[in-house]
């Protein structure tokens, strides 16, 4: 059996993130939270990217959430657990603040810490048999400040309560509707609609791309915009991709666009 771990795999200018435990449904432990930190970091950094697909391994889960046998040993008190959550909360930060767009790609089951894992990303693509929910009630558990903020954000205070609170599991037509996905297509069209996606934004302007996740992050805060945030709507208009976009427009061709 491989050991669990966090690959990379690199087509052109779209990487893919892979949550690789498949024999335990991609569950989350200690060394892959930090794993997964340590790779959208790096993978942050990387200008030459322009889209990352985030998965689990397989076709039967995205993930569960937390690998509950490591509660016994990783978990078991308040100290361990502020250990533990830090690591977590670290890496819920690194894919929050990811520069590049993030698209998940959700097969089956997630659920718990799975949700916060594809809550982060920008755009969630399901098949219709995923399954979706946040049953930590029935372990005493409660979703600290830093895992919770990913499922308010897209589905309100009032919703977030309710999936906390009841604890059910619910399909993805059901999570559609809480916008907690994206899109819902065929089970056996996940993977290439997921990459379809990717390739739709890694042909766009990847400065753009940046700034519209800036832009929007930053329009969710009530504080005013300053002089200089409002006006960084116009630095687009200083840069290469800019003048060969609307040539190419104009040229009836596609823009061949340099991050510039």
């Amino acid at each position: 059996m491989a050991d669990a771990s966090i690959t990379i795999e690199r087509e052109e200018t779209i990487a893919t993130v892979v949550i690789d435990r498949p024999e335990k449904l991609n569950a989350m432990t200690k060394p892959l939270w930090r794993a997964l930190g340590d790779a959208i970091e790096t993978l942050s950094a990387d200008d030459s990217l322009r889209c990352i697909v985030l998965r689990g391994a397989g076709e039967k889960a995205f993930s569960p959430g937390n690998d509950i046998a490591e509660f016994r040993t990783d978990r078991a008190n308040v100290e361990q657990a502020r250990e533990y959550g830090a690591i977590m909360h670290r890496t819920l930060s690194a894919l929050k603040d990811c520069r590049h767009p993030l698209v998940a790609m959700i097969h089956g089951i997630c659920v718990g810490g799975g949700l916060e894992i594809a809550a982060m990303c920008d755009l969630r693509i399901c098949g219709e048999s995923s399954r979706f929910g946040v049953p930590i009630k029935n372990l005493g558990l409660v979703m600290a400040h830093a895992e919770i903020e990913g499922l308010v954000r897209l589905a309100g205070p009032a919703v977030a309560l309710e999936i906390l609170l009841e604890g059910r599991v619910f399909d993805a037509r059901e999570a559609f509707e809480k916008r907690l996905v994206t899109r819902i297509v065929p089970d056996d069209q996940v993977t290439a609609e997921t990459y379809e996606t990717a390739r739709r934004i890694a042909d766009g302007a990847p400065l753009v791309a940046r700034w519209h996740k800036q832009f929007v992050r930053r329009v969710m805060d009530p504080a005013p915009l300053s002089p200089e945030e409002r006006d960084e709507g116009f630095a687009c208009y200083g840069t290469e991709d800019f003048r060969a976009g609307y040539q190419a427009f104009l040229d009836k061709v596609k823009p061949q666009f340099k991050g510039r």
